[in-house]
């Protein structure tokens, strides 16, 4: 697993050796990145269920400004540290060892990108999308990665469908605040 592109570009990724954590494939991340590419610099990033650490560690290598990594697993925790710190990119991270679901409900509000790549079949996406609307900004972007299973609602408590992908069992479904007149 490594980075795509952007300052960390080709940088190897370490990743628990574990059957919750599933590295996104490098075609989904492509696809993602594709859909928020020029919304990335100077953006407030949040990878809620953060894993090793890759979905964050992408946009901030693609120009965001700050991103927060939650995880309840303090061996992801870590190994997230490793990856910022081998990628030179810890200064602009705020990494934390809580769960996923209690984090948002205490977030500040100012949020313009939210991944959210939780393990699967146990409804905590249902569970994060009603509170975290209340914390991004206008026009911020939330990527949901889930099992192709599931499927998300149009709307969800302020966020509205910008797009979905299928990738044979994972599937990716992202949201958008709505937008001012002067943002479109």
């Amino acid at each position: 697993m490594r980075v795509i592109t952007g300052s960390a570009r080709g940088r190897k990724l370490k990743t628990l050796e574990s059957l919750d954590i599933r590295p996104t494939p490098d075609a989904v991340k492509e696809a993602i990145f594709s859909v928020i590419q020029f919304d990335l610099p100077t953006a407030s990033v949040l990878d809620l269920f953060a894993g090793s650490g890759q979905l964050g560690i992408e946009a901030l290598s693609r120009g965001a400004a700050h991103c927060v990594f939650v995880d309840k697993n303090p061996e992801a925790v870590q190994i997230v540290k490793e990856n910022l710190n081998a990628c030179k990119l810890m200064s602009s991270a705020r990494v934390l060892n809580m769960d996923s679901v209690e984090y948002i409900k205490v977030a500040k509000s100012g949020l313009d990108i939210a991944l959210l790549d939780p393990p699967y079949r146990q409804g905590l996406l249902e569970q994060v999308l009603p509170l975290i609307s209340k914390k991004l900004n206008e026009g911020a972007f939330v990527i949901c990665e889930h099992e192709s299973e599931l499927t998300l609602p149009d709307e969800f408590e302020g966020l509205e469908l910008h797009k979905r992908y299928r990738y044979g069992k994972v599937s990716v479904t992202i949201y958008r605040t709505p937008q001012t007149e002067e943002e479109l």
